[in-house]
């Protein structure tokens, strides 16, 4: 079935659920469009504040209806309003219900999120050779893809097909070069934008985090998406992160909104773990020459005046670019280069700040 006519499919299903106050869910005001890719059917159900758990019953009615509809699909429905009520929080899609406020992910030890304030600074390519450099020093690593408007993580690490589902609705992540790898990327059509408002997106995040099969990790990292919106408030406040490592390169224009950046995590009480300048330089290969395409010494330079540990400066260098685009990136194709060596340094200053991740 076409994910056009799967998607009106679906809200004809949903005719059959009852709302509170009478009248039906397909015909509900607060009913968002109904998203469809190859893998998953996602839709959000708005309410007023307070109505959160008498829509309840509403919100697992129309996840049974939808997955008749939807077959293998995995449905992902989200239950949006005020303030939650003090007795009960918001579910998943398979109906287990997530405690208010920040709690850990089973199985995992530690949270890290990558971030920046900007976009276009490589703050993906990073994540990745960070999570690789951290696994390369006996870690058991994940590495989830939360830049949901703009997933990368599939390209960087060659991530073929959408991830499997089991039958409790769990998803298995893929797995590359040893890494357990999520992203919404894998479930999207080549080309297909993703097009939710902010409760759907902060929606997705949390269940692509909590019904993934992590299995036990020393480590996550969380690939952020560049600004300060949504998805960056929504992982902060629901979830235990240890620390976010931002990136930036060494011009003021890129600077400027890494601060913003720190300044919000700041707010949420979350340590920086410190600062990445990438892009730093470029040596050209015929004569060695060195350039400061974008400046010099910027983040550097910017970490003190904050306060916060300068983790080390990446080259611009066409061997980064030419494995991230090929999805075999520098830690794997080339592990005792100059790049792999930087990043080995920048996640062992990492981990000097995480020490029960040591080993």
């Amino acid at each position: 079935m076409a994910e056009p006519d799967l998607a009106a499919a679906i809200k004809a299903a949903l005719a059959a659920v009852e709302i509170p106050g009478g009248g039906d869910l397909a015909g509900y005001a607060g009913l968002s469009d109904i998203i469809v890719t190859p893998s998953a059917v996602a839709f959000a159900i708005a309410v007023a504040p307070g109505m959160e758990a008498a829509f309840g019953p509403a919100r697992e009615a129309a996840q049974r209806a939808a997955q008749t509809v939807a077959g293998t699909r995995k449905i992902m429905v989200s239950l949006t309003g005020g303030k939650p009520p003090a007795k009960a929080g918001p579910t998943f899609s398979h109906g287990k219900p997530v405690p208010t406020g920040k709690t850990p992910v089973p199985g995992i030890k530690r949270i890290i999120a990558v971030g920046s304030g900007k976009g276009g600074v490589g703050k993906s390519t990073t994540a990745v050779n960070i999570a690789l450099a951290l696994q390369a020093g006996g870690l058991k690593v994940g590495i989830l893809d939360a830049d949901l408007y703009g997933p990368s993580i599939p390209k960087l690490l060659g991530l073929e097909g959408q991830p499997s589902i089991r039958d409790d609705g769990i998803f298995s992540p893929h797995e590359a070069f040893g890494l357990k790898a999520m992203s919404i990327g894998s479930m999207l059509v080549k080309d297909q934008a993703v097009v939710w408002r902010g409760p759907m997106a902060t929606s997705a995040l949390r269940q692509l985090m909590r019904e993934t099969a992590w299995g036990e990790l020393d480590v996550l990292i969380v690939d952020l998406p560049p600004g300060t919106g949504d998805i960056q408030i929504s992982l902060l406040q629901q979830a235990i992160v240890d620390g976010v490592v931002i990136v930036s390169t060494p011009q003021d224009l890129a600077l400027i909104d890494a601060k913003k950046a720190i300044d919000m995590i700041a707010r949420f009480s979350v340590p920086v773990l410190g600062l990445i300048e990438n892009m730093s330089y470029f040596i050209a290969p015929d004569t060695g020459t060195r350039y400061d395409i974008f400046g010099s010494g910027g983040a550097e330079q910017a970490a003190r005046d904050l306060g916060m540990p300068f983790l080390g400066a990446i080259p611009l260098v066409m061997s980064i670019r030419e494995g991230s685009d090929a999805g075999t990136p520098p830690m794997v194709t080339a592990p005792d280069g100059p790049e792999a060596t930087a990043y080995r340094a920048i996640s062992q200053q990492i981990l000097a700040q995480l020490p029960a991740v040591s080993r």
